[in-house]
């Protein structure tokens, strides 16, 4: 992210908070836009955030703790903003326009709040031929990331996003079939000097946090032997392989039967519950409506991501027929797919009801948010472009894109890799 000053503002809120962001003149503020859209790392003494889509651009930065942040706030933005922070902290100044850096800091951070970003949002989908990333690949690059990024953290308080020890212990399983993919890879290429990277800052993360154990082992052995100057060929096919693909859950399957009395499609908001449990797609959530004799009720199936869980989890349809009350129909995952079904409250002479329906996890779901239909279609834009990218031998030295450079390890995989979506 080695570019030319950018202006900024620094602000002062009336409960201290201090805020820095590009001038409103030049940049959108990210923070207007859904969650999904947003990339967000949460620092020393203050949140970062950046948009997914657009151009780079230096992050907005929500300043709770000055005097946390004075450690990293230099090598994000340079000293010229770092001094206006501090002038604002001591009460000298209430907003002022500064020139920022674009600092190779801030573009490791952009990066790993990409990533990030990608671990939640990626929207994955086999109804939109969009791959799922692996969570193990991707994790070890965060760590990774992490590990670098390590100015931007500190022991006072418990920042999520510093979490290497866990990233580590968590994905420790791809360690191995990384090493056979980087003694694999021609030396000469940015594939490999991208695996060599991350597997050594994962040892060196590992090492830094006390952690052992037999994949660890291993990778240090490797790392402290001469590579083989020719790597025998290896099909990531075998290596990448997902070890979650669709199997056989409990779930009463859907009888059909009865007199229709409409059918649609419901909401798919990626916001109601956490990733790798619904398919991404717009057309994921469907529902029919039938008459029983004197019963009416709806019958919702929604496709299963590919990692959906098997075991009791209470994923929920919320019904809503003609603006009455959201009611909630229990889902179960039956092969592929969530099904469900319930009594619709509906007169007996009601052949058009307006039916809304969406998908949500109890406990973790935030409401019902605005449809985001466009958003979701420029977010399926931008992995199909990266996916693209990624299968290009100079991928890495396309022109930067929201300040991450080349494309993720679990992104190369999951555009490489020869599966059905």
């Amino acid at each position: 992210m080695a570019r030319g000053p950018v202006d900024v503002r620094v602000v002062r809120g009336d409960d201290g908070t201090i805020r820095i962001a590009a001038d409103p003149a030049t940049a959108a503020d990210p923070a207007a836009a859904p969650d999904f859209t947003r990339a967000v790392l949460d620092v020393a003494g203050a949140v970062l955030t950046w948009p997914a889509l657009g151009d780079p651009v230096l992050p907005v930065a929500e300043i709770h703790d000055a005097a946390r942040a004075q450690q990293w706030l230099w090598a994000v933005y340079g000293e010229r903003v770092a001094g206006a922070v501090h002038a604002c902290a001591a009460g000298e100044l209430a907003a002022v326009r500064v020139p920022a850096d674009m600092t190779p800091l801030a573009g490791h951070a952009a990066r790993l709040g990409f990533g990030h970003w990608a671990a939640r949002w990626w929207p994955a989908s086999h109804l939109d031929g969009i791959p799922a990333l692996q969570p193990d690949l991707l994790g070890l690059e965060l760590a990774a990331l992490t590990h670098e990024c390590q100015q931007l953290f500190d022991d006072e308080g418990a920042q999520p996003d510093d979490c290497v020890a866990e990233l580590i212990e968590d994905h420790q399983v791809a360690l191995d079939p990384l090493i056979q993919r980087w003694h694999a890879t021609p030396p000469s290429t940015d594939t490999a000097r991208q695996l060599e990277d991350v597997l050594r800052s994962v040892d060196h993360a590992a090492d830094s946090a006390g952690l052992d154990g037999p994949a660890l082992r291993r990778l240090r052995s490797a790392l402290d032997r001469p590579r083989r100057p020719d790597g025998s060929p290896v099909d990531p096919v075998t290596l990448f392989v997902r070890r979650d693909d669709h199997a056989l859950a409990a779930g009463e399957p859907l009888v059909a039967g009865g007199r229709l009395i409409a059918r649609g499609s419901g909401t798919n908001d990626w916001r109601r519950y956490p990733p790798g449990f619904v398919d991404a797609s717009e057309t994921a959530v469907s529902w029919t409506a039938r008459a029983l004799g004197a019963r009416r009720q709806i019958e919702v199936e929604v496709v299963a991501h590919i990692a959906a869980p098997v075991t009791a989890v209470p994923l929920a349809a919320e019904v809503r027929v003609n603006d009455g009350p959201r009611n909630r129909v229990p889902l179960s995952r039956r092969v592929d797919v969530w099904t469900g079904r319930a009594d619709l409250d509906l007169p007996a002479g009601e052949t058009d009801p307006h039916i809304e329906l969406g998908v949500l996890l109890p406990g973790f779901d935030p409401g019902p948010g605005p449809e985001g239909g466009a958003d979701r279609d420029s977010i399926r834009a931008l992995v199909r472009r990266r996916l693209a990218a990624a299968t290009q031998p100079d991928a890495h030295n396309l022109p930067p894109h929201n300040g991450t450079y080349g494309p993720f390890l679990a992104e190369i995989a999951a555009a490489t890799t020869d599966e059905d979506y």
